[in-house]
């Protein structure tokens, strides 16, 4: 048992109970609300997250892990005063979001570069994980990082490799976004291990985007856990394929190998949210408790099954 740090204090790693192992609150980048979203209501949206949120015990969950970070939006005293409203444990994250570059506030400032210290990601992430983040007093329970289509850019491989190295020293657990259709969390893995990083504590994230079981068996056989963390996401994958991934994968043994969620939010900058209610309108914290684990079940999957991969694989992340 080990302390998991969650935005409202600490919790043994015995009390997580069920966990949806990816979600969002908010994600929405600040430079841009504050300069072009006028009829921004931040009472409204926080109250609209606690309402959200403060259903989910009664589903059966009773904690998340919210990987916003850099790049996402990441604002603690607005997560804070959602936390402070819900019986719900939040666990959020340390690390960069992006698909290409750097951030430029780091573009020009680490190793070989026009300012030649060490490398000052490493440095930040393990202050958010051993201090805090900022002043909210909050500390980062993970890292988070990304690779997706656009493969190892030198962006990426930085904060990747920043990541892998912030783990090693302070053994927190990794989240990776990656896009399973280019194998990308098998790159992950090989940047991540020469860095020191512990495989058997990382999240191959969206690894339920697709349907090649043996391209998962191999991510799973060198250690990680499969993410299969979009349920709703139904335009990426069908709901009926997302299902039977799981319950394949499940026959093959690797139910210790599996983390569930959503990838959702209560509120994202990227598209306009009535449209989204209607593209995809299975998209919520509600889904996987309502809809996956009864059709789960009727496929062939154990409740044995479901508490490993919602109660027994999140602490291990954090215990091992």
């Amino acid at each position: 048992m080990v302390a998991v740090p969650t935005v409202t204090g600490s919790v043994d790693s015995a009390d997580l109970g069920r966990v949806l192992a990816h979600e969002h609150i908010f994600v929405l980048g600040e430079e841009y609300r504050q300069n072009f979203q006028a009829d921004w209501d931040e009472d409204a949206k926080v109250a609209e997250a606690v309402a959200e949120l403060a259903a989910l015990p009664g589903l059966g969950i009773d904690t998340i892990l919210d990987p916003t970070v850099l790049g996402l939006g990441r604002y603690l005293p607005r997560v804070q005063r959602v936390a402070a409203q819900v019986d719900l444990n939040i666990v959020v994250a340390t690390g960069v979001y992006t698909y290409n570059e750097i951030p430029f506030q780091f573009h020009y400032t680490g190793p070989g570069l026009l300012f030649d210290v060490p490398e000052p990601l490493t440095e930040l992430f393990l202050k958010d994980l051993t201090e805090g983040i900022a002043d909210t007093g909050v500390r980062a329970g993970f890292l988070k990082c990304a690779i997706e289509e656009q493969g190892l850019t030198p962006g990426v491989e930085r904060v990747m490799r920043a990541v892998g190295a912030a783990s090693a020293q302070s053994g927190a657990p990794i989240t990776v976004h990656t896009n399973p259709h280019t194998g990308s969390g098998l790159v992950a893995q090989k940047v991540l291990a020469e860095e020191g990083a512990d495989l058997t504590k990382v999240v191959i994230g969206h690894s339920g985007d697709t349907t090649d079981v043996d391209y998962l068996c191999a991510v799973a056989d060198a250690g990680s856990l499969l993410g299969m963390d979009r349920f709703g996401l139904d335009v990426l994958l069908p709901f009926e394929d997302r299902v039977a991934t799981v319950l394949e994968l499940l026959r093959r043994g690797y139910a210790e190998r599996m983390v569930l969620a959503h990838d959702a939010s209560c509120f994202i900058d990227w598209f306009d949210p009535e449209a989204k209610r209607q593209v995809v309108p299975r998209w919520n914290y509600r889904h996987i408790s309502e809809d996956v684990l009864p059709a789960l079940l009727e496929g062939g999957a154990t409740q044995d099954d479901i508490d490993t991969m919602l109660v027994h694989n999140p602490r291990t992340y954090f215990e091992r």
